[in-house]
């Protein structure tokens, strides 16, 4: 069985968690009053994921997090570099000919 990523998981929990109370909502309501049962949808999922999913959240947060560690690699400074460092350097320790 293959492995599903924490990213799909929570993502299809979070739709679901809106798209059943707005399917609810607009059974229950008049159907000239769609954006209200939108408005508390939104709102009813986004209390129950913050509830429900601290677990897939951290998941997802995790996986974020070592793929910006992956991402990042240490440049080994080139000759260029090395060259511009010591022409710094130098300018840096010559005197000012302003006087």
């Amino acid at each position: 069985m293959k492995h599903i990523p924490a990213w799909l998981t929570y993502t299809v929990l979070r739709l679901l968690f809106v798209a059943v109370p707005l399917a609810i909502l607009l059974l229950l309501l008049p159907i000239d009053l769609w954006y209200i049962s939108a408005v508390a949808a939104v709102v009813i999922g986004f209390c129950l994921s913050y509830l429900f999913l601290r677990g897939p959240r951290q998941a997802v947060a995790g996986q974020l997090a070592t793929v910006g560690k992956r991402d990042r690699r240490v440049a080994k400074p080139s000759a260029d570099d090395e060259v511009e460092d010591a022409a710094v350097d130098a300018a840096e320790g010559a005197p000012d000919k302003r006087d």
